[in-house]
């Protein structure tokens, strides 16, 4: 399960969102939103609130004369209750 989580993201809206409890995770195609619920509620012992998740637009790469896109991912916004918090040094 911990490999369906990739990575927290760090992005001036992720970093702006974390005054109102939510957290910001690049997470694999695959999972679905009441996975990743099970995933934050049984590792981190918050109240998970609400999950969204969206899939960024893909980006044309080039390289010389061939052209392609980047790989697709998947970015899941974590709200938790407003009494609880994931500690940052689990995050990183």
């Amino acid at each position: 399960m911990i490999d369906l989580i990739k990575q927290f993201v760090f992005t001036g809206s992720s970093v702006n969102r974390l005054e109102s409890n939510q957290y910001t995770f690049d997470v694999d195609k695959n999972v679905t939103k009441t996975e990743i619920k099970k995933f934050f509620e049984s590792s981190y012992q918050t109240k998970v609130l609400r999950v969204n998740t969206y899939r960024p637009p893909a980006k044309k790469k080039r390289i010389g004369k061939y052209t392609g896109f980047k790989t697709s991912y998947k970015r899941a916004i974590v709200t938790v209750a407003s009494t609880e918090r994931i500690n940052k040094a689990l995050i990183l």
